[in-house]
């Protein structure tokens, strides 16, 4: 207690008898010997010796004279060391600045505002004959301004311990900020700061936590003649779509980009980002290569991957061409604003890709976005039993949404196929389908009804499903007016189909159908509505190789199809039926002849006991 009691006596009579003055001068000497800036005290000076060794200074300054304040701030205090003080010695143990403000501008040069300052920091942390220094340099709910150009970015509440280079040459600073109200804890080290502030190579390591993203970099730095960074990059997300909106960024259109995981060496030289050794996890999808970013001028991303498996079901989830109830098309208004503001040159290759239901094979594509306009080009991709090839572009137009598409399917499951284009699933076999078509609008609806193009489908040794023509033909042959029956369970078997059409405003008109087989033939000509999803053909169905008693041709029926695409209704025409029938076409006849009409009208009264109707009457119309 006693030695207590002398300290204390000690500091109080030592705060009596140092002059303040002089205290003031000998810290502001220390701060300029330590780091050779020159600060622009505009406000008071406050010393204290007891209970505290410290002193401050209000509205502090630094910067370049005749430009804003690279740095400024309320309250610059430095803390004294106790035993020194004992002894008359003034040393600063470190110092804090309160709320400071700090500017970062960069020029069109590159040329930033601190370059001065940096280069007169690095001259004076050379070793010096007298060995002052202090330990730490700690921010206090700060700000800092980035500036470059006509952008400025600002990080808030900003809580940093510099440890400074006062015995090793190293630096670290640790601490936490908030940008764009997400708090971000941070960690950096430089191995060499003087060799870093004069834009030489030294080792780095950077450590940022948040809840959108983390990210860690383990590697070298030096900034002269221009700005390089080689090293390791790790970064995750648990939400790739979060973490993009929270940059300031928009995001993909549609579903997808949850999870993220990438790993890759980094080379970064001026505004341009390569990665290479890349293991990048994205929603559950793994895959390896290389990519560049870029900022000059504009953002882009280039790159290769490979993938042994990839899963596309999440991105196209938010997709809805039809709507709940799969009858119509989705009215809902297409929105592409995320394919703006920046440019995409990516080569993905799988092994396997699905799009739920649907699953690919070996599959290669490139997918290029450029000015607002994504174009998806399949170079190969083994699909629905056959290999697909073509491109899909869709980008922003005058009525809303532009869309256009050249694919050839070659030697694919029909039956999958048109399911998963058209939802048609009425054709079985392997066939081969070209399709060429442009499209704009506001909707998928739009995008239907303004549909232009072309289609064709060649196909062998198939058949037609829940359709029996040739059950219903035989039917008919033999009795006419029997009716169809239950036919439509069936199948019909072909050898040969081909079709050939044009699309023009959503209407796609057939051109040629033909489809043979065995048994039955049929030719089709007429309309369908792709905006309605409906069949308006006419057609002629015919057995093949059947002789009537009298010598004369095959059976022939004109018939038509009609109704929505997934349940059509094929109707024979009545009028061939009743001629066909020997014991109906007579009263046909009868019924076109006007004596014998009004014979027949007199018979039939005659048995039902109605009495006659007078001459020139108006018939009676039948109950």
């Amino acid at each position: 207690m006693a030695v207590v009691a002398l300290v204390i006596g000690a500091l109080a009579a030592l705060s009596a008898l140092v002059p303040h003055d002089t205290v003031r001068e000998t810290v502001m000497a220390q701060l300029r010997a330590v780091t050779g800036l020159e600060l622009a005290l505009r406000g008071r000076t406050a010393v204290s010796l007891f209970p505290s060794s410290e002193v401050s200074f209000h509205d502090v300054r630094l910067g370049d004279a005749g430009a804003e304040p690279a740095l400024s701030a309320e309250r610059l205090t430095a803390r004294l060391r106790l035993f020194p003080l004992l002894l008359g010695n003034v040393e600063i143990s470190d110092v804090e600045l309160i709320k400071p403000k700090i500017i970062v501008a960069r020029e069109a040069s590159g040329r930033s505002n601190w370059a001065n300052l940096l280069h007169t920091l690095a001259q004076s942390l050379k070793p010096n004959a007298s060995g002052t220094s202090f330990s730490e340099i700690r921010i206090v709910d700060g700000t800092v301004m980035l500036r470059e150009g006509g952008l400025t970015e600002t990080l808030d509440d900003v809580d940093l311990a510099l440890a400074w280079p006062s015995i090793s040459s190293s630096f670290a600073a640790t601490g936490r900020f908030i940008w764009r109200a997400e708090p971000i804890d941070v960690s950096v080290t430089l191995a060499d700061f003087v060799a870093a502030l004069n834009g030489n190579r030294s080792g780095l390591k950077l450590r940022l936590n948040g809840k959108p993203m983390k990210a860690a970099f383990d590697g070298h730095i030096s900034s002269a003649p221009t700005l390089r960074i080689d090293g390791t990059l790790a970064a995750d997300s648990v939400s790739l779509r979060e973490a993009i909106r929270w940059t300031g960024e928009r995001p993909l259109p549609g579903g997808g980009f949850g999870r993220f995981a990438l790993k890759a060496q980094a080379k970064v030289a001026g505004s341009t980002i390569a990665l290479t050794g890349v293991n990048v996890e994205l929603d559950g999808n793994a895959a390896e290569g290389v990519l560049t970013f870029a900022s000059d001028g504009r953002r882009s991303l280039q790159g290769t991957l490979a993938a042994e498996r990839l899963d596309l079901t999440p991105y196209v989830s938010t997709v809805r061409l039809l709507t709940a109830r799969h009858r119509h098309w989705n009215g809902l208004p297409i929105s592409l604003d995320g394919l703006k503001g920046f440019d995409l040159d990516l080569r993905i290759s799988a092994a396997e890709v699905t799009v739920s239901p649907a699953k690919f094979g070996r599959t290669a594509v490139a997918t290029n976005l450029r000015d607002g306009k994504l174009v998806v080009t399949v170079g190969e991709s083994l699909a629905f039993g056959g290999v697909i090839k073509g491109s899909i572009g869709l980008g922003a137009a005058e009525r809303g949404a532009g869309l256009k598409a050249q694919l050839h399917f070659a030697d694919v499951d029909l039956e999958q196929c048109l399911q998963a284009l058209l939802g048609l699933n009425r054709v079985q076999g392997k066939g081969t389908l070209s399709l060429s078509v442009e499209a704009a609008g506001d909707s998928v609806l739009a995008l239907t009804q303004s549909m232009n193009g072309s289609a064709g489908l060649s196909s062998k040794a198939g058949a037609l499903t829940g359709l029996n023509v040739e059950l219903l033909l035989r039917r008919l042959e033999r009795r006419p007016l029997s009716g169809g029956g239950d036919f439509r369970t069936g199948t019909t078997p072909y050898d040969t189909l081909a079709l050939a059409m044009s699309i023009h405003q959503g209407t796609i008109k057939v051109e040629t159908l033909r489809i043979e087989g065995r048994s039955v033939r049929l030719a089709l000509d007429g309309t369908a509505s792709i905006p309605e999803r409906e069949f308006n053909l006419k057609g002629t169905a015919s057995l093949a190789s059947t002789a009537t008693t009298s010598g004369s041709a095959s059976f022939e029926l004109p018939f038509v199809v009609e109704g929505p695409w997934d349940d059509p209704i094929m109707l024979p025409d009545p009028d061939i039926l009743i001629r066909r029938s020997g014991a109906a076409a007579p009263l046909l006849n009868a019924v076109r002849d006007r004596r014998e009409r009004e014979a027949i009208r007199s018979a039939i009264d005659r048995l039902t006991g109605r009495p006659p109707a007078a001459a020139g009457a108006a018939p009676a119309k039948s109950e």
